[in-house]
């Protein structure tokens, strides 16, 4: 059973796409996170994913909050990947899956598919929205959806 709402977002650290060191601890307090775990760079429901978080990135910051993709593709695959795709926000590289672990993210399809969730995370570092599904073009707007209803209340 993976992480819930209310649970509080583990502290990691891991490589961007730009070989420097994001630490969750240094964004918590300061803006909400989107952080979504997709299967793998250049994949095509990785890009449709992608390319949704940033067609939508505008509104994403415009609520304060920092999208974070994470797969376990190396730092020069996710630097081809954002370029390639123009993509604004930072992807992570999970290489040895501590982070997918520290999530519990699960595999799909009786593990022969990378796990696909999202998490929407408040400025206190709790959970509001964990949404599973193999199907990518979901996911921003769960995520838009709850960060909409997070700034209305």
């Amino acid at each position: 059973m993976g992480l819930k709402v209310g649970d509080t977002v583990p502290d990691f650290s891991l490589p961007d796409q730009e070989g420097k060191t994001f630490h969750v601890k240094d964004v918590l307090g300061k803006k909400t996170l989107v952080i979504y775990f997709y299967p793998k760079d250049n994949t095509p429901g990785c890009i449709a994913e992608a390319c949704s978080f940033r067609d939508s990135y505008e509104q994403f910051a415009q609520l304060g909050a920092e999208v974070i993709g994470i797969s376990s593709d190396s730092e020069k695959m996710h630097r081809k990947f954002a370029s390639k795709y123009r993509l604004p926000f930072v992807l992570l590289a999970d290489t040895q899956k501590k982070v997918k672990r520290l999530f519990k993210v699960e595999d799909n399809f009786f593990g022969m598919l990378p796990g696909r969730e999202t998490y929407v995370v408040n400025k206190e570092g709790k959970i509001i929205l964990v949404f599973n599904s193999v199907n990518a073009s979901r996911h921003m707007q769960k995520a838009l959806k709850a960060l909409k209803a997070e700034s209305n209340e």
